[in-house]
């Protein structure tokens, strides 16, 4: 038997075969009960600082003017 056509056959066979069950085991873990809480949590990040905004890292005060690229230069 040829490389390629031992390959194919594989491939064709028992690799989709290996592949669907590791689809179906993702989709399991995504939907299982315990996953609710963090998946809530993630998906409210962009919400975390609605009332004012994030505080600056590096302690300055913020002018409440955005930067243009070309102020960022000077």
């Amino acid at each position: 038997m040829e490389t390629y056509t031992f390959l194919r056959e594989m491939a064709d066979s028992w690799v989709l075969l290996a592949l669907f069950v590791f689809l179906i085991g993702v989709f399991v873990w995504v939907l299982r009960p315990g996953a609710t809480k963090q998946y809530q949590d993630t998906a409210s990040i962009p919400f975390r600082n609605v009332d004012r905004p994030a505080a600056r890292q590096d302690g300055a005060q913020s002018d409440n003017k955005p930067a243009t690229p070309m102020e960022a230069g000077k």
